[in-house]
């Protein structure tokens, strides 16, 4: 079988330990909500900031980091992106105001970002060959589910023996082994003679300028929204709003005897079903519409959170529910990314995918801030759920006008 075949290159092999590493972190974080709160006596809202900043940085530096990685080469940008996230982690262990924990979520996002979806998926995605490029993007994003799966429960495990603080500090060391895998990304396959002709601000100009490409961007901002509000929050709600655990019952006999050790798990369990849920993403793009894929994805995530808030939330709702939702967690991102590459190339998807991505960060922003806003306002989470519901059917039925055909490259200059 010819390397252009092959689905499990080493490319894809360190792309998908990257964001195992990335996620495995960064989904932890909605865990830290009560420590933090409780030592400092802050209101919900002051940590969820942090987050939301984190969030924020992480969308604003993706389209940097693209640009970066596409003019000075991916190793460069992977590695600033890993020192601002290990040093963003370590230094935030010994913030003590709301001000100064937020300032340095700033470079957490920005190592996020190097280290993340934008500049991790385009490697990917220039090193795939044409028939296996959508697969590819979807298992390199489930590998980021993978580290959700163990990334919130290992936090909570370390926190039973260190302080908060101490956790941080560890998980800032672990995210420099993402430099480790470096060696094994190579230079991806080159771009057409068509694609290098045209210049970075020519296809930014006229990306932007299409309807399909803004379409995509409004359309990323439901789910940016819902993945930070759940990711954020949903371990506490889940701690605050869930029935009791039945001390005879099956979750009790395999250790989880907490609503708090519950939030933890679901979080992982949300990452495990994605594995899945990624790679049949990835398996459907390169069959059927992608836009088609993605509305779909949008409609069931509408129906499953509408009826989880209707019902009682107990911990067997719970479970059902993080299955479901994890099913379709990041569903949405090798098909957005294939999108993106299909419609427009490969010669900046980088820069193109990071785009679409802030429009992500900006609904992931609202998302935590709003959770944590509206959680001091009102003292539960149900009005911040029920505008997920809303924006999730809008990104259902905007998906469906995009123009799904290869756009015309810019006439060479002379």
């Amino acid at each position: 079988m010819s390397s252009q075949s092959r689905i499990f290159t080493p490319v894809l092999i360190g792309g998908c330990f990257i964001l195992l590493i990335n996620f495995a972190l960064r989904a932890s974080f909605g865990v830290f909500q009560i420590p933090i709160a409780e030592e400092f006596a802050w209101p919900r809202a002051e940590f969820s900031l942090a987050i939301a900043i984190q969030n924020l940085a992480w969308g604003i530096g993706q389209p940097i980091f693209g640009a970066l990685a596409e003019k000075w080469g991916d190793r460069w940008a992977i590695i600033l992106g890993a020192l601002l996230y290990s040093s963003g982690l370590i230094l935030t262990a010994y913030a003590n105001t709301p001000a100064g924990m937020q300032l340095l979520e700033i470079m957490v996002g920005f190592g996020v970002a190097g280290t993340g979806f934008g500049v991790i998926l385009a490697i990917v995605g220039r090193a795939a060959s044409d028939e296996n490029r959508s697969l590819a993007l979807g298992i390199a994003t489930a590998a980021g589910s993978a580290g959700q799966v163990f990334g919130a429960p290992l936090a909570e495990i370390l926190l039973a023996f260190y302080t908060w603080q101490a956790v941080f500090i560890i998980f800032g060391v672990i995210v420099l082994s993402c430099l480790f895998f470096l060696p094994m990304l190579g230079d991806g396959k080159p771009a057409t003679r068509s694609e290098l002709e045209e210049s970075m601000g020519s296809v930014l100009n006229r990306a932007f300028r299409d309807p399909s490409y803004m379409m995509i961007f409004a359309g990323f901002f439901s789910c940016g929204y819902q993945l930070g509000f759940i990711t954020a929050h949903f371990p506490a709600m889940i701690t605050e709003m869930c029935g009791p655990i039945s001390p005879l019952g099956t979750l009790a006999s395999i250790g989880i005897t907490s609503t708090s050790a519950l939030g933890a798990v679901a979080i992982s369990l949300i990452g495990m079903a994605n594995v899945a849920g990624s790679i049949l993403a990835g398996w459907l793009g390169k069959r059927y519409s992608k836009k088609y894929l993605l509305a779909g994805v949008y409609t069931l995530r509408t129906i499953a959170a509408a009826t989880f808030i209707l019902m009682p939330i107990t911990p067997t709702s719970v479970i059902i529910f993080s299955l479901v939702m994890g099913g379709l967690w990041l569903a949405t991102v090798p098909l957005t990314s294939g999108l993106v590459a299909y419609i427009y190339g490969l010669r900046y998807m980088g820069t193109l995918y990071g785009f679409v991505f802030l429009s992500h960060q900006l609904g992931a922003f609202l998302g935590v801030w709003l959770g944590g806003m509206l959680y001091d306002v009102y003292g539960d989470y149900t009005l911040v759920w029920w505008i997920g519901v809303g924006v999730g059917a809008f990104s259902a039925l905007i998906h469906l006008p995009i123009r799904e055909a290869p756009a015309r490259l810019a006439p060479a200059p002379a």
